[in-house]
């Protein structure tokens, strides 16, 4: 019998970052170099001494599940709970297919009533942010709030893509609108959810189909009067669900030499898998100033105000500046490219010239539609 168990929610399609998600789960994305998005869930966890956590796939998952393997690289590798990954599955003759976060979490109830917890805490694995999820349950458990959703304040702009959240002078949730188009606060759901165990298993198992957290289900406990608490975060966080978000907080981190401590090994450190590969490298013509480089490139040109990930090789004469480099690219000489994310595995030939005024997000496919060769 367990307190709290964790689900993480990985299914998405996470189209909005074009054919980064092509191939891959998007909390499988690069970040900062040796990163994916999922080892700050991951982390988090580990340091919470949260033990057991499923994690709800459907969308290209292999990536995602080879690099996490049984979660020794944050320690989540018990033999009593532990990472189990959750799967879609044949259901009589139809595959059940996740209809939103809240059907995905009520496919593998069993393995919430395995565990017979008093709590479970349900998770997105594609936001960059470090919490301790003990303190948002110890609020939860002396207010006695049958949920618990983590909240921040986010500037004007971004209101229109999250969760809006009204509350009363207790902190309670009064209302939740789900991206509405004229929001009335600057609070909004982090879409990390604490749940009694036996209020959620009520609300996903009602005769009204409740298919998804934000647009369903929470307003649904609103109209059943539920007591909801806000946990309001008052730390660093994004949800990287767009190429812009995603460009920005790569760069938030480089002009932050302390950004989120990923440079200490105090303070809740983020955890990411070794791929054992040999140092970085760079050459007599090359050049790095502010940017981060990853194992295994080679650099022989002008790096910039970049986030390079692992196994990237970057010619003579070149100069990658204010850019966002995944990794396994291969970079000719006297290539010029500003603003702009490179995905994974993009080989850039001689003389491409790709200058942007914002971010864009260049592939082996519109190579030519966003940049050309110089004459």
């Amino acid at each position: 019998m367990k307190k709290i168990i964790s689900m993480i929610l990985v299914g998405g399609k996470g189209t909005r970052l074009g054919d980064m998600t092509k191939y891959k789960a998007k909390p499988a994305i690069s970040f900062g170099g040796k990163y994916r998005l999922i080892d700050f869930t991951l982390s988090n966890l580990s340091h919470s001494n949260i033990d057991v956590c499923g994690i709800v796939t459907q969308y290209e998952p292999m990536e995602m599940m080879n690099y996490i393997g049984n979660g020794a690289s944050w320690d989540l590798d018990y033999t009593d709970g532990g990472i189990q990954f959750l799967t879609p599955y044949l259901k009589k003759e139809d595959i059940e297919w996740q209809k939103g976060t809240g059907h995905a979490i009520k496919q593998f109830f069993d393995f919430v009533e395995n565990y017979q917890s008093d709590y479970v805490l349900i998770l997105p694995g594609d936001h960059i942010y470090k919490m301790d999820y003990n303190k948002m349950i110890n609020a939860m458990e002396e207010d006695d709030s049958d949920i618990t959703i983590a909240s921040t304040r986010l500037v004007q702009d971004d209101l229109h893509r999250f969760g809006v959240i009204e509350l009363d002078e207790s902190n309670y949730i009064t209302r939740f609108l789900e991206k509405p188009n004229n929001p009335t606060t600057d609070l909004v759901s982090m879409g990390i959810y604490i749940f009694k165990k036996d209020v959620l298993k009520e609300l996903l198992f009602s005769n009204t189909d409740l298919p998804d957290f934000g647009r369903d289900i929470i307003p649904e406990a609103l109209k059943q009067n539920k007591k909801i608490l806000s946990y309001e975060f008052k730390g660093y966080w994004r949800d990287v669900g767009t190429i812009q978000s995603l460009y920005n907080a790569n760069m938030d981190m480089l002009d932050n030499p302390g950004f989120l401590g990923l440079n200490s090994s105090k303070n809740l450190p983020i955890f990411s898998r070794s791929l054992n590969l040999v140092p970085h490298i760079v050459l007599y013509a090359g050049l790095v100033q502010n940017s981060v480089i990853a194992d295994g490139c080679k650099i022989n040109g002008q790096v910039k105000h970049s986030s390079i990930a692992y196994q990237v090789d970057i010619k003579s004469h070149s100069v990658i500046k204010d850019c966002v480099v995944f990794s396994k690219v291969q970079i000719g000489e006297f290539v010029h490219i500003e603003n702009a994310i490179i995905n994974e595995g993009v080989i850039i030939p001689k003389n491409y010239e790709s200058i942007n005024s914002k971010c864009v997000l260049i592939t082996q496919e519109n190579l030519y539609e966003m940049g050309e060769i110089r004459e």
